[in-house]
């Protein structure tokens, strides 16, 4: 049996869910990932054959199969292959009831044509009981992003992670990005982008805060240039 099928197997038995976006890493037993990656090569060696691509002679194409492989279980899709990173609280014992808005740049794919998805993504949380470094908003994201998404699906998960993680009062969360489906395919829009935003606790309710959180990203992008 394929290491695909054992591990597809364990996911059925289970009840969980498999979709692109989802992380799946706890059916993943200790030495699988080389196992997948040595059978996900093998695909796409046939994948790059029925493209009538020679990957004996053509010294561009001879390893392809294996670094893109290496790249989707690794890499671009490591986020459903790799455990959720651990990401320790603190007690915010200074009782900061501010809003924090921290911005980081974003990689994911579109889960319809497998294209890159670039962009900009804002976190705003208002501190509950707790705080986490600000480094980890950024680990948190990417690791989310790194799979197989809409990017309205990917802003939702990336607000409930956060709210999950510090139990905060409110969090917010903008992402504006260029895909590569609309960019390198279809209308060859260059210049697109997309955004979206989800709200949630206190930032949904308040109008104050919302409006603070959005006037942070609008000062931003104009320091930026890009208003």
């Amino acid at each position: 049996m394929k290491i695909s099928d054992t591990i597809k197997q364990r996911l059925i038995i289970d009840g969980h869910r498999y979709h692109a976006s989802d992380n799946i890493s706890k059916y993943i037993h200790a030495g699988e990932t080389g196992e997948l990656i040595e059978e996900v090569a093998e695909k796409f060696e046939e994948v790059l054959q029925s493209l009538i691509i020679d990957t004996k002679t053509d010294p561009n194409s001879s390893g392809t199969a294996n670094r893109l492989a290496k790249m989707y279980v690794n890499e671009i899709m490591g986020g459903r292959y790799l455990p959720d990173p651990r990401i320790a609280s603190f007690p915010n014992d200074g009782q900061y009831d501010q809003l924090i808005v921290v911005r980081m740049n974003l990689k994911s794919m579109c889960s319809h044509h497998h294209q890159p998805v670039s962009g900009v993504c804002y976190i705003g949380c208002l501190p509950g009981d707790s705080v986490i470094g600000l480094s980890k908003y950024t680990r948190v994201a990417q690791h989310l992003a790194n799979r197989g998404h809409l990017q309205e699906e990917l802003t939702e998960m990336i607000a409930t992670r956060i709210e999950k993680i510090t139990k905060s009062k409110g969090v917010a969360v903008y992402i504006k990005a260029r895909h590569g489906c609309c960019e390198n395919r279809g209308i060859m829009a260059s210049n697109s982008s997309t955004q979206t935003t989800v709200v949630k606790g206190e930032l949904k309710s308040n109008t104050n805060l919302k409006q603070e959180f959005m006037d942070n990203i609008k000062l931003q992008e104009m320091a930026d240039g890009h208003s």
